[in-house]
């Protein structure tokens, strides 16, 4: 499994070098809405949505728009600054844009697995981390129906990964001492040279 996922990395990354200037272009204009690291928007808990209405869809189609042109596949209103419990994610290029609104567990596998992840809000980094294999979430869609998602693989680890960030929970604080450390060195790195991010095999 650990060959499989240094694989796709390193196929990602392979991928973001050889875009072409458009591509790039979009992508570096939607990474500059993504608020990142030491944005206190990110270490705060965001508040549920309680109004249905035709901004909030809006809302919902502009983000999955920058999160696509970020060439992401999950991301979280709070890393666009605004504290709404809210998400999008893809992890298929091919399936429709998943949204979930006040998202809440109601079950977690004791099955872990553990995945390198990356951020859009830290430029850069690519940590380990441990989560539970398959869940099942019960949220709302942008229309205020209710929706119930059994997910497992890659598509539980990012939606644990962006409900991590409506509650002010980075990936950072997810992972072991020594590589939080170098994460932080590879961020500042990262950072002043203006780089994007090295597109490790989970990027949200």
């Amino acid at each position: 499994m650990a060959e499989e996922q240094t694989v796709q990395s390193e196929a990602t990354e392979e991928r973001t070098e050889r875009l072409d200037p458009a591509t790039r272009a979009r992508r570096d204009a939607a990474l500059r809405h993504v608020r990142v690291y030491g944005d206190p928007s990110l270490r705060s808990r965001a508040r549920s949505i309680e109004v249905f209405d035709d901004a909030l869809a809006d809302e919902v189609k502009r983000m999955g728009r920058l999160m696509d042109d970020a060439l992401g596949i999950g991301l979280a209103a709070t890393q666009l600054g605004v504290m709404h419990r809210l998400l999008v994610y893809r992890v298929d290029p091919d399936a429709a844009l998943g949204v979930l609104i006040n998202p809440e567990f109601g079950y977690k596998s004791d099955e872990l697995e553990t995945m390198e992840e990356g951020c859009l809000s830290l430029p850069g980094v690519g940590v380990e981390v441990e989560r539970p294999l398959h869940v099942r979430v019960r949220a709302s869609d942008e229309t205020g129906a209710p929706v119930v998602v059994e997910a497992s693989g890659l598509e539980a680890r990012v939606i644990q990964h962006e409900i991590d960030h409506l509650d002010g929970v980075l990936i950072l604080d997810r992972t072991s001492r020594d590589q939080r450390k170098q994460a932080m060195r590879a961020m500042r790195e990262a950072m002043a040279g203006r780089q994007p991010d090295s597109s490790p095999a989970v990027s949200a």
